[in-house]
């Protein structure tokens, strides 16, 4: 039958008055009661990280997470749900850091591992009663008594036996690859981490002058990470473009280049003089820009400064010649290791540069322009232009990250690919799409 409803209702005010019926009568715990010996469905809670304020995406992934379980009530299942906290990581240790007035580990490590790792303690709950104020304003129903905490024994040791199988499953290898690397953080980062920190930043490249061996003239390469020109042992071309010695009347100077790109960076006053495939040239020798990596070479026994060639370099930008510094990018890498080329790495986990550099103790994006200045005084910059890209940083600290060469354990994907595959072609997702394009891709 209708019945007219007010239209004084205070939505807010009935809301709590529903959440107070509820706690007040137990429901929750009731609703899991009632359904005692019938086929369980369990949930466990993603845990959130309470030293955060919750915020309004919270309240989406709230709304979901409690959809599921009453969804399963109601087709007659017990469902219990355990919620929990997730109190590792770096947004609790930056938090304290920035408490304490600390900066990075050598700080942490001063003050004291056990002292900090108290303070991690104390500042993990600080927003607890927030977050459970919150889940139980928007109707999220879980065990918020006896949650699971990241940092209690119990599930420390869970995580220990889960990476036990994995390593009795020889899935577990120590790796030496390069990742995007926080300096102060002192971590690698996800892919997904990556994505969260992009900025748009204005910063200086460079064209230097290589000098070729036995000959009076000079490759022409360009990077955009100055920083990474005293760990360079190689320039890499493209095997099958068109590269040219040209002679340009402007300064006088016979360059190697690639073609297309001769107008672009020395203009049209210039004299072609011979031409060749990118092929051709591989193997040709230059004098090193700078001693500092004359002793890791020497020490390594291998061959280093001449051009070596691969197809990811591109006419985008640049000269068409990439100087290679395997150390510091992915693409480096691979090129190093097909030629087997010396790996030089003077920068240091803190992300400084290192002895025998003369800019020791600078941080790589400070140590560009002396570098700059250094290959001015040489006679070897060409041109230092400007330009505006978009490069990651830290999203908990800020920092810009790295591309850098770092030897840490990984777990082998690549054996479970197919398996991983077929099982997510197995799963109901709604929509279709995120299983099908964007899990589904991602696998």
């Amino acid at each position: 039958m209708y019945k007219k409803v007010s239209t004084d209702l205070n939505f807010v005010e009935r809301e709590k008055e529903v959440e107070k019926f509820w706690k007040d009568n137990d429901i929750f715990r009731k609703s899991i009661k009632s359904r005692e010996g019938c086929p369980t469905y369990m949930f466990y809670d993603g845990p959130p990280t309470a030293n955060g304020k919750p915020h309004i995406g919270h309240v989406l992934t709230r709304v979901i997470k409690d959809m599921i379980p009453r969804y399963r009530t109601m087709k007659g299942y017990m469902v219990p749900r355990k919620a929990g906290w997730d109190t590792h990581g770096l947004p609790v240790e930056i938090e304290v850091e920035k408490l304490l007035g600390l900066d990075g580990k050598e700080q942490i490590e001063e003050y004291g591992l056990e002292p900090f790792i108290e303070k991690c303690k104390e500042s993990v709950w600080k927003y607890k009663g927030m977050w459970e104020d919150f889940s139980g304003t928007v109707g999220f129903w879980a065990d918020m008594d006896d949650p699971y905490v990241t940092y209690h024994d119990d599930f420390i040791e869970s995580e220990w036996w889960a990476l036990k199988e994995i390593w009795n499953k020889d899935l577990l290898y120590k790796g030496f690859k390069i990742v995007p690397y926080c300096p102060r953080c002192g971590t690698p980062l996800s892919s997904q981490e990556v994505a969260q920190g992009y900025k748009d930043v204005k910063e200086r490249s460079a064209v230097v002058r290589f000098k070729c061996k036995d000959e009076d003239a000079y490759i022409l390469a360009w990077t955009t990470t100055p920083w990474t020109l005293p760990s360079n042992v190689a320039l890499c071309m493209h095997p099958d473009y068109e590269y040219v010695k040209v002679k340009s009347n402007k300064d006088g100077i016979t360059y190697y280049m690639a073609q297309a790109l001769v107008a672009q960076v020395l203009g049209d006053d210039v004299e072609v003089l011979e031409s060749y495939r990118g092929k051709d040239l591989e193997h040709k020798e230059y004098v090193p820009l700078f001693p500092y990596a004359d002793d890791v070479v020497a020490k390594q026994g291998k061959k280093g400064f001449y051009v070596v060639c691969d197809e990811y370099v591109t006419l985008t930008d640049g000269t068409g010649v990439v100087h290679i510094a395997p150390a510091f990018g992915e693409d480096d890498a691979n090129v190093g290791r097909k030629y087997d080329l010396p790996f030089v790495q003077l920068v240091d986990g803190k992300g400084e540069m290192t002895e025998p550099t003369p800019w020791a103790g600078t941080f790589v994006k400070k140590a560009d322009m002396p570098i700059l200045q250094a290959l001015e005084d040489a006679g070897l910059l060409f041109d230092a232009p400007k330009f505006e890209h978009s490069y990651p940083h830290c999203w908990r600290c800020d920092t810009p990250l790295i591309y850098y060469a770092r030897e840490s354990w990984y777990i082998k994907m690549t054996a479970v690919k197919d398996r991983m595959i077929s099982n997510n072609n197995k799963i109901n997702l709604i929509p279709e799409s995120i299983g099908k394009l964007l899990f589904g891709d991602w696998l």
